[in-house]
């Protein structure tokens, strides 16, 4: 039997069977070789019915003897029999519903029955227990490690168990895919040896062995598909990418400013300068909690670039955001170019005031003709915009640094035509914190820079989970803090009314409550249907504090600075994921007064949640990314919890040594060159 023939050819089933296993894209008797089961239940030990425990699943070897059918109420039917074991110890046995069983067994059949054991009155019952006949064939569903395979509506466990026994033989010929070397040197069994292991184990090793093999092979395509896109977007050498790090310059910066930059700061913009030495584009990824000063890392690095003639740009996921970074990039480095010509310590004319641009969809026409225009000719220096920067039209004189701000927003589609406007050296920023192991997995085409800490004395946001018996005493204080002078964020799930979700407060609604409860105070509202004018126009007003409370969805969520809001309602807090509300309470603390939280339930029992305690509890992105991991499993990063892998097997894969295993098989076997310098990835 070979691999390539076709499971009609192979089986002897039905057509249903055939079109059900067509619908989970098995097709040939390799694909059902590579349909691996999810677990192992160890059915080896065989008992007797008087050694074995009440209500667990047990395996007993014995005969059975009068069998009966018997006909119950309601036209129903089950099959009776008597049980004798190896010690003459008997049981009742009862099938329902199960006729077949009747033509399937006779009396003095010598089968193996596994189920659990209970007692009715005097006698021990085995109910509707699974069988199977002792003879010359080997036990398939008992008297061994069985696999328990993912479970589909009508390609059950047992039917696959004996359609594996069929084609077995044809493990033989499963071709390998890991190199040889690699094999050895990581001390793995064969890719023939883990199937087989796993359809048809021996002993609880074999599965051990069977699983780290496939754990290991599972990432290292993983980091081989990283690494080769990494060397795609990489290409040829370039001199032109050439960006000597002009140390004195970044000096000059940081003492321009009113605060001194982190460590973490310090060692992210030495390690993405020294990546732009290079003459290959870099690739990397900058991590940074809400607040870790991302903004000054790109604007560090942005002059660096502008010192030696190349362009920047900078791609925001929206028009709010891109507004605000222009502002913020203009006016640091004003303030810099101003420094510089008040002193002596640098050259000043090695850095002009660069010309800073923003480009969005609702540009003008005529506005944005001109602009690109400027920007083919090298007369704009940085451009900040949101999609409209990769628009064809876009074209650059010397593009030699793309930053693009909440990287997991944007597309491979949107890097591929980044790269078509020069390759430029790209770095991707998130304030979305993501655990290390996972990084290296997900964003394994990027090298990886952490901010782990926050620049100046920003103080803690007080955060506190509340429940909606408790919302009067809330909204007295948020009256008082107004009265201090202070403005509040509220956050709403949706924006109108919704049948379904009736409970779910809405931003409209919200917003008319809220003028009914505070008529003192001014409150405006924002969402995702209005205008990306009408956006602005409400987000200036509320940051020159004509508006009290602003009540908005989650478009708030990236980058929106508005120093004096110092509160931040969300309601339904339960509806959002903790790296999203870590997101939304870092819009608060940005200013001198303290800040706070407050974290909405729309039940009372919600209010007690673990994970919105451990909101009050950590201000630590990263250690709410690792809970948010642990709590909903790593299956939907990988995209396999639908299949039926286990969490257990796909946490083993983000444990940091196998990541750092497979990377270095991978580099190794896609850098040759490499192969005496190359160090563990973690």
């Amino acid at each position: 039997m070979k691999l390539t023939t076709p499971l009609s050819a192979a089986l002897r089933t039905t057509q249903d069977h055939i079109k059900a296993l067509e619908g989970m894209e098995i097709r040939t008797v390799q694909d059902l070789l590579l349909y691996l089961p999810r677990a192992h239940e160890d059915l080896s030990q065989m008992e007797t019915i008087a050694s074995a425990p009440l209500d667990q699943r047990v395996t007993i070897r014995g005969t059975v003897e009068h069998l009966k059918l018997v006909r119950i109420r309601g036209g129903k039917q089950m099959v009776t029999a008597k049980f004798l074991d190896s010690d003459g110890t008997t049981a009742d046995v009862v099938w329902f519903n199960q006729p077949h069983i009747k033509r399937m067994l006779e009396d003095g059949s010598d089968v193996v029955l596994t189920g659990k054991l209970t007692i009715k009155g005097s006698k021990v019952v085995f109910q509707s227990p699974q069988f199977e006949k002792e003879g010359s064939k080997p036990l398939v569903h008992s008297g061994r490690l069985v696999p328990v395979y993912p479970q589909h509506e009508m390609i059950n466990t047992r039917w696959l168990r004996e359609k594996m026994m069929l084609i077995k033989d044809a493990i033989a010929d499963i071709p390998e895919t890991l190199p040889p070397d690699v094999i050895t040197e990581e001390n793995l069994v064969s890719r023939q040896e883990m199937i087989r292991s796993l359809h048809f184990p021996d002993k609880p090793e074999d599965v051990e062995k069977a699983f780290e093999r496939l754990a290991f092979e599972r990432m290292y395509d993983m980091q081989k598909e990283a690494l080769e896109r990494k060397k795609e977007w990489q290409g040829t050498t370039q001199d032109r990418l050439k960006t000597p790090m002009d140390v004195e310059l970044i000096r000059a910066l940081f003492a321009s400013l009113h605060f001194t930059p982190t460590a973490s700061q310090k060692i992210a913009i030495y390690e993405i300068l020294r990546d732009m030495e290079k003459d290959v584009p870099m690739s990397r990824l900058l991590e940074g909690d809400v607040g870790s000063g991302k903004t000054l890392v790109a604007v560090s690095i942005m002059a660096n670039a502008l010192r030696h003639g190349g362009q920047c740009a900078l791609m925001v996921p929206t028009e709010v955001l891109a507004r605000q970074h222009t502002e913020g990039i203009t006016k640091i480095l004003f303030n810099f170019h101003t420094y510089l010509q008040s002193q002596k310590t640098y050259d000043a004319v090695n850095f002009r005031l660069p010309s800073v641009a923003l480009l969005t969809g609702s540009t003008p026409r005529a506005e944005a003709d001109a602009m690109k225009r400027s920007l083919a000719s090298g007369l704009i220096d940085i451009v900040v915009g949101t999609h409209a920067l990769i628009e064809e039209t876009v074209r650059f004189k010397d593009l030699r640094l793309v930053i693009v701000d909440e990287q997991h927003r944007f597309g491979v589609v949107q890097r591929e035509r980044l790269r078509e406007k020069g390759s430029p050296h790209f770095l991707s920023m998130t304030a979305t914190p993501i655990p290390r192991t996972l990084a290296l997995t997900a964003y394994g085409d990027h090298d990886l820079s952490v901010l782990l800490e926050k620049p100046g004395r920003r103080q803690p946001i007080h955060t506190k989970v509340v429940a909606p018996s408790d919302r009067h005493v809330i909204e007295k204080f948020i009256d008082h803090q107004i009265d201090e002078g202070r403005q509040v964020f509220v956050i709403c799930p949706l924006i109108t009314e919704s049948d379904e979700l009736a409970e779910v407060r809405n931003v409209e609604q919200e917003t008319k409550r809220l003028r009914e409860a505070f008529p003192r105070r001014t409150i405006t509202m924002l969402h995702g249907k209005l205008s990306p004018q009408e956006k602005q126009s409400i987000m200036h007003a509320f940051r020159a504090k004509e508006s009290d409370i602003l009540v908005s969805t989650s478009v708030i969520e990236v980058g929106i600075d508005v120093p004096n809001a110092t509160m931040i309602l969300i309601e339904g807090a339960e509806r959002f994921g903790l790296a999203q509300l870590h997101q939304l309470r870092g819009r608060v603390g940005r200013g001198e007064h303290k800040s706070h939280c407050f974290l909405f339930t729309t039940q009372q029992t919600q209010a007690s949640s673990p994970r919105l305690k451990a909101m009050e509890q950590y201000d630590s992105g990263f250690m709410l990314a690792e809970m948010d991991l642990r709590l909903r499993g790593p299956g939907e990063i990988f995209g396999t919890r639908q299949s039926g892998v286990p969490d257990s097997f796909l946490q083993s894969m983000l444990k940091p040594e196998l990541i750092a295993r497979a990377r270095r098989a991978v580099e190794k076997a896609l850098y040759p060159e490499m192969k005496e310098k190359v160090r563990p990835a973690l």
